[in-house]
């Protein structure tokens, strides 16, 4: 009855063993009987790799072309976007008052003379009453010189009461004059009697310290706005000392930032004459031209100065680059798919770029990103 038992459990072990490993057989075989599959990597020669269409490997790999550009003096510099203090301005309420109605958001843009908030302000008020009241007295002040100069020439008053007159009348114009220029410098008042807040300049506003309600003065810490034309942007860097030298105004200089595939060009407006006693440096600032609209400013960017007989040559990722002793190398797309290995010589080695003075020629497409995967591959074939 056990012999009997143990021999019908073996079988049907045996059966089962077999039902689950022909499926894996049969797969395998399967697998073996199609053809091959056409992606696979093509080794043209010590230096060559060609990759057919579609193959899996290429979506490791990062391909651009690179351009050639003056080669910088030094590694980049640690900079933000300012702005140009030429094209923007803080906006302080010439007298106080209390917030009425906020007309204007940041980003928006304004023109020149556009309301950007109504104040409730007193001052103003007392500012017009004080016009008419100088209005008034020049108008009495004039009449009563009108009429001692006729008396003075009927021989009724004495010459010394015709002087007394005229410097009245002056007077009183002088006060007039001063009180016009006041209301003048205020600007207009709205139709219900309250102040109009105006923008200086066109431009952006790029900051807002105003709220509903809020009283406003003139002496205030924070501008109520700040508007700037961003078509007109800075950089400004801090420089060593060591590298002050190499810096002057009317330089080249070429801003780079993340997220920006641009490079923007730029000239050094003006190099500090004093260091900075917290930061031990030098500050440099520089006007950009023709800035991006993604450049903003207080963003953070990288600053190039270019020598005035700057040589041009390709900029270069440094994880381009397959180093083999005392020989570089990058890898050129010559077409589509077909990958060779091609020995480069660098006029300027940097700590993220490297700029090669010969073996690539302008616009070359370079894998930027996976060199290093190819280089083992090749040497995998060897």
């Amino acid at each position: 009855m056990k012999l009997s038992t143990f021999t019908s459990l073996s079988c049907a072990a045996v059966a089962v063993t077999a039902a689950l490993s022909w499926p894996a057989w049969h797969s395998q075989h399967a697998m073996a009987s199609e053809p091959p599959d056409d992606t696979h990597t093509t080794r043209l020669g010590p230096d060559q790799l060609r990759y057919p269409p579609g193959s899996p490997q290429l979506a490791y790999l990062s391909i651009h072309a690179l351009k050639s550009v003056p080669t910088p003096l030094m590694e980049p510099l640690p900079a933000r976007v300012a702005l140009d203090e030429d094209h923007a301005v803080r906006v302080f309420s010439p007298i106080a008052g209390r917030t009425a109605q906020i007309l204007v958001e940041p980003g928006q843009t304004v023109q020149a003379g556009q309301v950007l908030a109504w104040l409730l302000a007193p001052d103003y008020d007392t500012a017009i009453a004080d016009l008419r009241k100088a209005q008034a007295d020049h108008e009495s002040k004039h009449a009563a010189f009108t009429r001692a100069q006729r008396l003075h020439e009927a021989g009724v008053i004495a010459t010394r009461d015709l002087e007394a007159a005229q410097a009245d009348a002056r007077a009183a114009a002088a006060e007039m004059e001063r009180a016009s220029a006041r209301v003048h410098a205020l600007g207009t008042v709205g139709p219900d009697g309250r102040f109009a807040l105006r923008a200086p300049i066109a431009g952006a506003v790029v900051e807002r310290h105003l709220n509903p309600g809020q009283e406003i003065r003139p002496d205030a810490n924070d501008p109520a706005f700040i508007i700037a034309d961003l078509s007109h942007l800075d950089v400004v860097a801090d420089v060593a000392e060591t590298d002050i030298g190499k810096l002057h105004p009317g330089q080249t200089v070429r801003v780079q930032a993340d997220g920006i595939d641009a490079e923007v060009q730029g000239r050094i407006a003006t190099v500090g004459m004093a260091m900075d006693p917290s930061t031990r440096r030098i500050p440099v600032r520089a006007h950009l031209l023709n800035p991006p609209t993604s450049l903003r400013p207080e963003m953070f960017v990288r600053l190039s100065p270019i020598g005035d007989a700057a040589e041009p040559a390709i900029a270069v990722p440094n994880s381009a680059i397959v180093t083999l002793g005392q020989q570089s190398f990058v890898f050129v797309e010559r077409s589509p798919g077909l990958l060779v290995k091609t020995h480069v010589e660098f006029a300027r080695r940097g700590r993220d770029l490297s700029y090669v003075s010969s073996g690539l020629p302008d616009q070359a497409r370079v894998v930027t990103k996976g060199a290093i995967l190819l280089d083992a591959e090749l040497a995998s074939d060897n």
